[in-house]
């Protein structure tokens, strides 16, 4: 069964960066698109990137487009978010997820099956 870990979280200033990166156990993340999810506090769950299996695409949420990148090296068995300029407002629990198999990026949270445990970042002064 794919189980999926986050890491790279942390707590920073405004305008520092984090690269939090999801990994899979036992599993080919190749097969798998990835997408990235956050929830601030007193907020729902909102995805904020996605990328398919072969990197052919990318998407992002306005309030990320511009800023954060999302990739994947599949020699490594890894997808990667990196968030550079992080303001106050990203604070969030950052989740990633796949849908099932060979499936490209959905747009609804409902069609992903597997979680992380998620990872905290805290962009505070």
């Amino acid at each position: 069964q794919l189980q999926l870990v986050e890491s790279g979280g942390g707590l920073v200033q405004p305008g520092g960066s984090l690269l939090l990166s999801c990994t899979a156990s036992g599993i080919t993340l190749g097969s798998y698109s990835i997408g990235w999810f956050r929830q601030a506090p007193g907020k729902a769950r909102e995805g904020i990137s996605c990328i398919s299996t072969s990197d052919s695409i990318r998407k992002y949420e306005d309030s990320v487009k511009g800023r954060f990148t999302i990739s994947r090296d599949n020699a490594k068995n890894t997808v990667s978010l990196w968030m550079p300029n992080l303001k106050p407002e990203d604070t969030a629990v950052y989740y990633c997820a796949a849908p099932p198999k060979n499936n490209g990026c959905p747009g609804a949270e409902e069609m992903f099956d597997y979680w992380g445990q998620g990872t905290q970042v805290t962009v505070s002064s």
